[in-house]
């Protein structure tokens, strides 16, 4: 079966999952690249860490204001984006729980939704805290859970009703475990850090129809992707009726324009 970490990578080596992922899920993700930013109150002349940079719009931004920035990811495929998108910017293949960094040299660590695909969260926390400078910021964003994200619910649901969690999957890590502000600031203190913050931020997730949240999914992820293609005949179907069902509240005509929140959580290493 491999572990976490091995399912997660070749997930993310998959040129097509991650052409989808920018297509499909791009613009709501990018929704929350500011917010993020502003929570680890990147500025001219900081050293930015970007940790699972994917094709490094968060480092690309993080440079528009005037911050110098690296961006670290595992996977090859999205490196080899992030220096085609945006050559002038650094990146390196790297592990979240090892950064290839000097201790206490960076003024900010930054990653976007990267958080719920690294196979040993504490790890990347004690290394964040152990390159920071003192009163270096850390921030990150993670998906708000199935009881605020419609989407979400309604796939969890379905499954839960019409199919199984259970098809195989390497055990990881909780996917929503760092959208509860009690285990964040727990997990964050433990680490090292303070003044703990976790913020919920309001996105629209714009689409033509219900099913392409269901395709977005299937098509733009790892670990959804799994669990919906590996469910028994006939699920998959019954997933995408629920999520007719769902979203059908949100669809005005021209679109269907759901939430999908995020959840940026923020600290400061004393």
């Amino acid at each position: 079966m491999g572990t976490f970490r091995d399912f997660e990578h070749a997930g993310w080596e998959n040129p097509d999952t991650c052409t989808a992922y920018r297509d499909r899920l791009g613009p709501v993700v990018a929704q929350a690249v500011e917010p993020l930013l502003d929570a680890a109150a990147v500025a001219a002349e900081d050293r930015v860490v970007d940790v699972a940079t994917g094709a490094g719009i968060v480092a690309a931004a993080a440079v528009r204001r005037g911050a110098s920035v690296i961006g670290l990811d595992f996977s090859t495929e999205q490196l080899r984006r992030a220096r085609a998108d945006h050559p002038a910017i650094a990146v390196a293949r790297a592990d979240a729980g090892a950064l290839p960094l000097v201790s206490s040299s960076v003024d900010a660590v930054v990653s976007s939704f990267g958080m719920p695909h690294f196979p040993d969260p504490e790890a990347f926390l004690r290394e964040c805290a152990r390159v920071l400078r003192p009163a270096g910021r850390l921030a990150f964003t993670v998906w708000a859970p199935p009881d605020r994200s419609p989407t979400f619910a309604a796939v969890f649901a379905a499954l839960a009703h019409h199919g199984t969690m259970n098809v195989g999957l390497p055990p990881g890590p909780d996917f929503f475990r760092y959208a509860d502000p009690a285990t964040a600031s727990r997990d964050l203190t433990e680490a090292g850090f303070a003044d703990v913050s976790v913020t919920e931020v309001a996105q629209t997730w714009e689409l033509p129809s219900p099913d392409d949240a269901v395709d977005a999914l299937l098509h733009g992820t790892v670990h959804t992707a799994a669990l919906l293609s590996r469910q028994p005949a006939g699920v998959l179907a019954k997933v995408r009726h629920a999520m007719r069902e769902r979203l059908a509240a949100y669809d005005d005509g021209d679109a269907v324009r759901v939430p999908r929140p995020a959840v940026v959580v923020r600290a400061t290493r004393p």
